[in-house]
């Protein structure tokens, strides 16, 4: 079983379910190291002034924003850390909406969520209520220091997170300036017909396990190749927990109850907090 990443609880009304996330994806692209060809020592990052060429020290960089063009604001890592949302381990449940309803460029990285510490009946309370009224949950959670907006939705008998770009983040299809050759054009119901038909010819079942990168499979291929024939190089390398916090269910129907009267629950749609944009 996959290692939790995070441990909390998922909120909504007066309700706490003690969950933990995991990831539902992994990396498998070919990472490449920088060396020297005539060593085989690796090669790194500078840190160089890109007016002067020079490369300074770490003692000497600051961090600043670009406010206008060429204009900077210059943000220290106190102020950095004071902006930082609270660490609450908490997915805050806000809002409700019909599943269809969020665009997919709104969606990010998916990650599982298990149910943890006795948590398995309220658990299966709310996949079930998501499956049957057809909606996902919006929430927010802090994930390694930044705030991020969530939908839960129910896979099988499984619950997953998916994190959300912030709508700000997403281009509007407005951007892609379509002319009218596109938006106006008048489909020939033939071509339409034939185009149908190849697609019901090409059709088929989802079959995860029969795609895979061919790219990465050739890359690990030569390796291995190389590497059975003896053609290795050795590199010397250079030098170079959470709280957690959750609640045990009491009577679910009582706090159900309570959430719904409004007694200590939401009240309202909380909206998430706003990010800053760069000033154009």
């Amino acid at each position: 079983m996959a290692r939790a990443i995070w441990k909390g609880a998922i909120s909504f009304g007066l309700v706490h379910i003690p969950v933990s996330l995991n990831t539902a994806v992994r990396t498998e692209r070919v990472d490449f190291d920088w060396l020297d060809k005539r060593s085989m020592e690796p090669v790194g990052y500078k840190r160089v002034n890109k007016v002067t060429g020079k490369e300074i020290d770490k003692e000497h960089i600051v961090k600043g924003v670009e406010y206008e063009k060429g204009r900077y604001v210059v943000i220290s890592e106190e102020e950095i850390r004071t902006a930082r949302p609270e660490a609450t381990q908490t997915i805050d449940i806000f809002s409700f909406v019909d599943a269809g309803e969020i665009p997919l460029q709104h969606f990010d990285t998916p990650y599982y969520l298990a149910p943890d510490r006795r948590g398995g009946k309220v658990y299966a309370l709310l996949r079930e209520t998501l499956a049957s009224t057809g909606k996902v949950a919006l929430a927010t959670v802090v994930l390694h220091t930044r705030q991020h907006l969530t939908l839960l939705r129910p896979l099988d008998d499984a619950l997953v997170m998916i994190t959300l770009r912030w709508p700000e983040e997403v281009r509007g299809l407005e951007t892609l300036e379509l002319d009218k050759s596109v938006t106006d054009t008048k489909v020939d119901k033939r071509e339409l017909d034939m185009a149908k038909r190849l697609v019901e010819d090409m059709s088929g079942p989802w079959q995860p396990d029969e795609y895979h990168d061919a790219f990465r499979q050739t890359i690990m291929d030569l390796v291995e190749e190389k590497a059975s024939k003896g053609k290795i190089s050795v590199v010397e390398k250079g030098e170079g927990g959470s709280a957690e916090k959750s609640a045990d269910i009491i009577d679910l129907t009582e706090l159900l109850k309570r959430s719904l009267g409004g007694k200590g629950g939401a009240t309202g749609k909380k909206k998430p907090a706003k990010r800053t944009r760069k000033a154009s």
